[in-house]
């Protein structure tokens, strides 16, 4: 033992040794990381900055009460009112929610409690999959089958609308709802399931007043980025909501969202116009939704760690 540590103590005292080059790997990996970090910060506030400096111009020419509070939009009439866009935005992101969450939690509760070994196996690759798929496939199905049977079954004009695009968004938020809120509920001590059990309680019971409880930090912070993805998604509500600059009256109303009416109007705006600049600050306006978004899971996920 001793003629190993004197060995040891060779090496280390040994010029270009390993101990030496590992502390000067370490350090070229500690300076890299910090310099990655540095890049990606600069990056992001100069989205921010760029982003928030072209769309504040906005207000130079249009106020902020005519911007937030008119739903009446027309470029060529120098009339930008973003406000259906905004409620549109609201609307379609909290109708998704509402649909996807409660289907995504329940398979949660089914893949982390109920389904046997093989079938989690094959499930968690198929929901992992299930996220990769690109939104304009989504869209294009919201299309050619959401549409029509809207149509079809209430007997509306066209089916094109909030319920459409928000029956497409469940569909795209439930995997990540469902991923997170299994690995929460995963995460329960078990000796706490088992205790509720002893004392006599249903396992129906012991889930809804001990397990998931336990797990809802975890649960709510699916939701919140759900939620955040709801709200950027931009091709398949493109597709679907009607891109109509009109407060939606109804499940089947045309209206548009933020993501909507940028990829939209986009390509015929000039830069620097009023018209541009509009686009720009709704953009802002997304951003500092997803901001709020980000703060929320950063705050469920402290309370997490506390508890």
């Amino acid at each position: 033992m001793e003629q190993a540590v004197n060995l040891s103590n060779a090496g280390m005292r040994q010029p270009g040794g390993g101990h030496e080059r590992r502390l000067f790997y370490d350090k070229c990996g500690r300076y890299l990381f910090i310099a990655s970090a540095c890049l990606m910060t600069l990056i992001i506030f100069s989205i921010i900055f760029f982003v928030g400096r072209q769309g504040l111009m906005t207000l130079t020419a249009v106020s902020p009460a005519a911007f937030f509070t008119s739903a009446s939009w027309d470029p060529s009439a120098q009339k930008f009112g973003a406000l259906s866009f905004i409620v549109g935005s609201v609307e379609t992101t909290l109708l998704s929610v509402l649909i996807g969450a409660p289907l995504g939690l329940l398979g949660a509760v089914f893949l982390a409690k109920l389904a046997p070994v093989p079938l989690k196996r094959i499930m968690r690759p198929a929901v992992d999959l299930y996220v990769a798929i690109p939104s304009v496939v989504y869209g294009y199905i919201g299309l050619t089958v959401f549409v029509p049977f809207l149509r079809d079954t209430f007997q509306v004009p066209t089916g094109f609308g909030v319920l459409a695009a928000s029956l497409v968004l469940a569909i795209m938020i439930m995997p990540t709802i469902l991923s997170i809120s299994t690995d929460a509920l995963n995460a329960v001590p078990h000796p706490l399931e088992e205790a509720s059990l002893a004392l006599g309680a249903t396992w129906w019971q012991t889930m809804y007043h001990v397990v998931m409880p336990a797990a809802i930090p975890g649960i709510m912070t699916s939701i919140v980025l759900a939620m955040a993805r709801a709200v950027g998604e931009t091709m398949a509500v493109q597709m679907l909501i009607g891109n109509t600059p009109q407060l939606a009256a109804g499940f089947f109303t045309p209206t548009a969202t933020l993501t909507s009416n940028i990829v939209v109007e986009m390509g015929n705006t000039p830069f620097g116009s009023v018209w541009g600049n509009a686009l720009f600050l709704m953009a802002f306006v997304l951003l500092i939704i997803s901001l709020g978004m980000i703060l929320l899971i950063r705050y469920f996920t402290g309370r997490r760690r506390v508890a």
